[in-house]
C-alpha cells in the first residue's frame, strides 16, 4: 500500500475478500494479547476464568452482525472489575467465602438486563447522554477502578489476603502483610510486572513482536512446572515457612461446555440486583463510548463510529454472554490499539479474533490450565497503574486545580462506596464548584445552563455563525450536540464564545473534537472569543469563566521562542489552538492524534521562495490504557511544486516509536553506489523509481554529510523532527538551517 494511500478499505464481504490477510495477521496478535487478560479480568472480578473466554469469543463473533466500529475489538473489560466483582458480593448467598460463586448467576441475570437496557439506549439514540458526564469524574472514576484492581491484585500478587471492607483499609492490609509475602507467588508475579512494565521500553524488535502478556506466561509458566520437581518444597524466610504451591494454577474445566452458566432473576426484586444493573450499565456505556471515540482517532482511515449502532451491538451481545455464563461486552482500548498497530482493515478483524479465542478454549485447554494465577495478578496490577498512572494525575493538574478537586473527590468517594455512587458524588462537587465559580444564585445558574438564548444563524454567503451564551459546561452539551448536528459537512462555521459566563472543560473538549471531525468533511470552524476569559491554567481545555481580558504569564519557552523569532524576522505565534488540520495529511499522524500545536515560528527562505514554520507538538500514540504522550519540535516545509512521496528516517535510532512505518509492504529503498548513506537510514515510498529519480549524488552526499532526521514528503510539502523532546535554541536554528540547504537540493517539482 502506498504511503499515503487513503482508499478506505472495503467492508461486508468484499472487505472480507480483499483484506482477509491483514485482519488474520491482527487478529492472531490480538488474540493472544486477549487470552490472558480475558482470563485475568474473570478472575479479578472473583469469578470462573472460563468466563472471560466466553465473553472474548460472543464479543468478536457476535457483534459482526450489527456494529458500527472498523478498528474496535470487544470483548471483557478491566473496567468493570471493580463493578461486577462487587455485585458478585452483594448478590452472593455467602459473602466473603472464599471461592464462593453463588451470587454468579445472579450476576448474570444483572448482566442480561443491563445489556438490553443498553440495547433500549442503542435503538432510541439516547447513547450521546453518557457524553454530557464532566471528563474529570470520568477519569477520576476509571482512576478509582485502577486504584480497586491495584489493591486487590496486588495481594494476589503476593500471595496474602485482606477483609478489607473498603479500598482503603485494603491498601492499608498490603503494608501489613509485608512480612507474610509468599516467596513462591511473589517471584512468579514479580517477574511479570518487570516484563510488563519494560517490554515497550526494550528495543530489540523480535521481543516487542510478541505481545507482553504472552511473554509473562511464556516464562512463569515453566517456573510453575519447575516448582513440581524441587526437591526442597518449601522456604523459611525471616522464620515464617512457605510452601510451594500446588495448587495455584488457573481452574478452567477440561469439557468448554462446563464452564457454560446461566442467569437467575431471583433477586431482581431487590434494590441490590438494580443496583448493580444501572452501574454495569452506565459505566459499560461510558467505556464502550470513550473507546470507540478514541479508536475513530487512532483509524488511518479516519472512519467514524455511529455510537448508538455500536452500544446497541455491545448490548446485545452482553445479553447473549450473560446468558450462557459471560461477562459484559464493551469496546476494549488495549485489544484495539493492538488491532489498530498490526495493520487491521476492517471489522472482520474482531470477528476472528473471537474465532481464534474459541479455538483455544477448544483445543488448548491443557496449555491454558498452566497459567499461574500470580502472572495473572501481574497483568491486572499493571493493568491497575496504567489507568491511576502518576501521568493522569499529572494531566488534570495540568488542566486546573478545580479540575484536580473535581478527580480527587470523584477517587475518594468511589474508593469509599462504589463507581456509581462516585459518579454522582463527583457531579455533585462538580455542580457545586461551576456554581460557585460562575457568582449566580441557583436560579440563574439553571437559567443560563438550559435557557442561555445559544443561537445557530446562517448567514447569507452560506457560512453559520454559533453564538453560545449563558453557563457552558456539562449540562448543556446534549444542546450543544444537537446544533452542531444541523451543521452541513463541508460549511464554514464561527463559534463565538465572548457572551459565555464559564465554558467548562468537557464543554470546550466537545467543541474541539467537532473542530477536528468537521475538517475532515471539508469544512472550517473558527473559535473565537476564549481569549477573554480568565483561565484557570495555562491548559488549553482549562475552565473559563468572566468576560474580562486574559493576561497569562509567558513562559521561558515562549520567551525564548519569540526571541528568535524576532531576532531572525521571523513571525511567533503563542497560542496552543492554533490550526495543526494540516498535519494530518502526513502518514506519521494519520493514526496519532494531535493533543496540541505551540509555539509557532515561521518565515521564507526568500531565495527558494518556499514557506515554512516550526512549532512544538504534543502527539498521543494509542490511547486510554495504552496511551503514550509524546512530545516534539517539528518543522513544516511547503514545496513550490510536486515531488515524490517518501519517508526518511535513521536506521534503528526511532525503531521503538517509528517502526510501524517500515513493516509489511514498507521497502526500504537502498543505492549501491552510496553504501554509507544506505546502512545511515532508512528509505520508503509508494514510487521507488521516482524516489530514485529524486535523491541525486549531490542530495545523497548532503544528508550524508548532516545528522539524520526524521523527514516525510507527501508529495507537497515536509514534515522535519529530530528526536522525541522539545528542541532546545540551539537545535532550533540548527533546523531551521537544515531544511534551507535541504530544499536547495530537492527539484522544484511540476505543478499537477
Amino acid at each position: 500500500m502506498p504511503i499515503n494511500s487513503n482508499e478506505t478499505p472495503a467492508e461486508g464481504w468484499l472487505g472480507l475478500k480483499k483484506h482477509w490477510r491483514n485482519d488474520i495477521i491482527a487478529a492472531i496478535s490480538v488474540a493472544l494479547v486477549a487470552l490472558p487478560l480475558s482470563l485475568a479480568i474473570a478472575k479479578g472480578m472473583g469469578l470462573p476464568p472460563i468466563s472471560g473466554l466466553i465473553t472474548a469469543a460472543i464479543g468478536g463473533m457476535m457483534t459482526l452482525i450489527y456494529r458500527s466500529g472498523h478498528l474496535t475489538i470487544t470483548g471483557p473489560a478491566a473496567g468493570l472489575i471493580a463493578v461486577v466483582g462487587a455485585s458478585a458480593v452483594a448478590l452472593s448467598d455467602n459473602p466473603g467465602a472464599e471461592g464462593d460463586y453463588s451470587g454468579f448467576p445472579h450476576v448474570l441475570g444483572a448482566i442480561v438486563v443491563a445489556g438490553a437496557l443498553q440495547v433500549v439506549v442503542g435503538v432510541l439514540r439516547w447513547g450521546r447522554i453518557a457524553e454530557i458526564f464532566p471528563t474529570s469524574v470520568i477519569r477520576g472514576v476509571l482512576a478509582s477502578i485502577g486504584i480497586i484492581i491495584f489493591a486487590k491484585q496486588l495481594h494476589v500478587a503476593m500471595g496474602t489476603t485482606s477483609d478489607g471492607n473498603n479500598t482503603i483499609e485494603i491498601i492499608q492490609h498490603l503494608f501489613e502483610k509485608v512480612p507474610h509475602i509468599n516467596p513462591y507467588i511473589a517471584f512468579i508475579s514479580g517477574i511479570g510486572i518487570i516484563l510488563l512494565i519494560f517490554h515497550a521500553r526494550i528495543s530489540y524488535r523480535a521481543f516487542r513482536l510478541i505481545p507482553a502478556p504472552v511473554w509473562v506466561l511464556g516464562i512463569t509458566v515453566p517456573i510453575v512446572l519447575l516448582y513440581d520437581y524441587l526437591e526442597v518444597n518449601q522456604i523459611a524466610v525471616f522464620g515464617e515457612v512457605f510452601k510451594a504451591p500446588k495448587d495455584y494454577l488457573i481452574d478452567v474445566p477440561n469439557n468448554w461446555m462446563d464452564g457454560l452458566a446461566y442467569p437467575s432473576f431471583a433477586k431482581a426484586n431487590t434494590g441490590t440486583f438494580w443496583m448493580s444493573v444501572i452501574s454495569i450499565n452506565l459505566i459499560s456505556s461510558v467505556i464502550t463510548l470513550a473507546a470507540a471515540k478514541a479508536i475513530d482517532k487512532l483509524d488511518p482511515y479516519k472512519r467514524k463510529t455511529n455510537l448508538n449502532k455500536d452500544l446497541t451491538s455491545t448490548g446485545i451481545a452482553t445479553m447473549v454472554s450473560g446468558a450462557v455464563g459471560g461477562l459484559p461486552v464493551l469496546n476494549v482500548i488495549v485489544r484495539s490499539t493492538v488491532n489498530v498497530h498490526n495493520n487491521a482493515k476492517t471489522k472482520w478483524a474482531n470477528f476472528y479474533h473471537g474465532l481464534f479465542i474459541a479455538l483455544f478454549v477448544l483445543f488448548l485447554t491443557p496449555l491454558i490450565q498452566l497459567f499461574p494465577v500470580a502472572a495473572l495478578a501481574a497483568v491486572l496490577v499493571v493493568t491497575g497503574v496504567k489507568l491511576a498512572s502518576p501521568r493522569v494525575f499529572r494531566e488534570i493538574y495540568q488542566q486546573g486545580l478545580e479540575q484536580t478537586v473535581f478527580f480527587l473527590s470523584t477517587i475518594i468517594i468511589t474508593l469509599y462506596k462504589n463507581p456509581l455512587i462516585g459518579i454522582l458524588g463527583g457531579i455533585g462537587v462538580t455542580l457545586v464548584a461551576h456554581l460557585l465559580i460562575s457568582r449566580l444564585s441557583i436560579p440563574q445558574f439553571i437559567q443560563m445552563v438550559f435557557r442561555s438564548g445559544t443561537r445557530l444563524r446562517e448567514n447569507k454567503d452560506g457560512t453559520y455563525t454559533l453564538k453560545v451564551k449563558g453557563v457552558a459546561n456539562f449540562l448543556s452539551l446534549l444542546r450543544l450536540i444537537g446544533i452542531l448536528g444541523k451543521i452541513p459537512a463541508g460549511a464554514e462555521l464561527t463559534i463565538d464564545l465572548s457572551k459565555t459566563r464559564l465554558i467548562d472543560l468537557t464543554f470546550q473538549e466537545k467543541l474541539f473534537e467537532f473542530r477536528d471531525a468537521h475538517r475532515l468533511t471539508g469544512g472550517k470552524v473558527h473559535i473565537i472569543g476564549l481569549n477573554q476569559h480568565i483561565a484557570a491554567s495555562n491548559h488549553k481545555l482549562a475552565l473559563k469563566t468572566h468576560i474580562i481580558p486574559n493576561f497569562q504569564k509567558t513562559s521561558p519557552r515562549q520567551q525564548r521562542m519569540k526571541k528568535i523569532a524576532a531576532d531572525n524576522g521571523w513571525y511567533y505565534v503563542r497560542q496552543e489552538n492554533v490550526d495543526s488540520s494540516e498535519l494530518l495529511d502526513f502518514e506519521f499522524f494519520r493514526s496519532r492524534p494531535l493533543e496540541s500545536k505551540s509555539n509557532v515560528i515561521g518565515g521564507e527562505f526568500e531565495e527558494d521562495q518556499v514557506d515554512w514554520e516550526m512549532s512544538d507538538i504534543v502527539f498521543d500514540e494509542g490511547a486510554m490504557l495504552s496511551k503514550e504522550v509524546y512530545k516534539t519540535t517539528l518543522l513544516l516545509v511547503h514545496l513550490p511544486g510536486k515531488i515524490a512521496e517518501f519517508t526518511l528516517e535513521s536506521e534503528g535510532i526511532f525503531d521503538r516509536l517509528f517502526e510501524r512505518l517500515s513493516i509489511a509492504n514498507r521497502k526500504d529503498i537502498d543505492f549501491e553506489e552510496a553504501p554509507i548513506f544506505s546502512s545511515k537510514v532508512k528509505l520508503n515510498g509508494p514510487d521507488e523509481e521516482a524516489i530514485r529519480q529524486l535523491f541525486t549524488p549531490e542530495l545523497i552526499a548532503f544528508l550524508e554529510s548532516e545528522e539524520v532526521y526524521h523527514i516525510e514528503c507527501n508529495g507537497r510539502a515536509l514534515i522535519i523532527f529530530k528526536s522525541l523532546r522539545i528542541a532546545n535554541t540551539g537545535e532550533v536554528k540548527n533546523m531551521v538551517r537544515f531544511t534551507a540547504d535541504l530544499v536547495k537540493h530537492l527539484p522544484k517539482g511540476s505543478e499537477k
